[in-house]
């Protein structure tokens, strides 16, 4: 089972005083260092996130009945001890893996959205001539290269100012500065707060909180694995994902995955 009282019994252990000795051998007797204990992959998950509150011991796991990794001690959203490899075990990329995942999750929900609604009104009639797939071959009503300069400028923003939040957490807070009122502690990948959190769902008690950010990377990791599906169907069928979807109700013994292995 998952120790998630790991860092507390560490940061029980008792500082010692031993002298420092240096890489020639030679040791200075008066020169005192501080040991401490040293990182282990019991704490991997402590610091991620300061708003939520860590799952028990008998969370939900990915297979009932195993054992989790020591590093996902439930305290991150979407933890159910799925680790094989061993990848987490190293806290700083532990922390990058948490908002890499999160960030490629809310542009798949972004990406399925993009291509489920505009299909839909097409099939309404709202729309005309739609393809996400062969969006990039489309005229527009500038070139190419314009709008390729425009979204690098554009994402470079973006994605700087996460990058520097990532380095100094709350540098780059927009949030209104207003006498006698303390701005709450955001955690990084989730900066709340008037723009991005206006329903305030984000600053209740912290049981909540992890439930709203384990819905969303839950949601986050079916839109990846939707587009993954959206993009082998249009390879395959030459249709959107509506209309497969639409051919596999009206013939379900035939328009299925296991039709893409058959011979026509």
């Amino acid at each position: 089972m998952a120790l998630p009282t790991a860092s507390t019994a560490l940061s029980g252990i008792t500082l010692r005083q031993v002298p420092r000795k240096l890489f020639t051998g030679k040791s200075r007797p008066a020169s005192l260092v501080v040991v401490r204990p040293s990182r282990t992959r019991l704490d991997a998950g402590k610091g991620v996130s300061s708003v939520c509150e860590p799952l028990p011991p008998d969370r939900p796991l990915w297979f009932p009945g195993s054992e989790p990794p020591e590093w996902l001690d439930g305290s991150l959203p979407g933890d159910f001890g799925f680790d094989p490899l061993g990848l987490g075990s190293d806290p700083e990329l532990l922390k990058w893996f948490a908002q890499a995942e999160l960030m490629h999750g809310r542009w798949a929900m972004l990406a399925v959205s993009g291509i489920l609604i505009p299909e839909w009104l097409e099939g309404l009639g709202y729309i005309e001539n739609f393809s996400w797939y062969d969006a990039g071959s489309r005229e527009y009503f500038t070139d190419t290269t314009t709008l390729f300069v425009v979204q690098l400028a554009l994402m470079g923003w973006a994605e700087g100012r996460r990058w520097a939040d990532m380095l100094n957490p709350g540098c780059v807070d927009i949030e209104f500065k207003l006498p006698h009122k303390k701005n709450p502690k955001m955690d990084v990948g989730y900066p709340g707060g008037f723009w991005f959190d206006p329903l305030f769902w984000g600053r209740g008690t912290p049981e909540p909180v992890m439930v709203l950010r384990t819905k969303e990377i839950k949601n986050g990791r079916l839109a990846m694995l939707a587009f993954v599906g959206f993009w082998f169907q249009a390879i395959y069928t030459g249709e959107g994902p509506i209309e497969n979807l639409m051919a596999h109700i009206a013939d379900p013994g035939h328009c299925n995955i296991f039709s893409a292995f058959t011979s026509h």
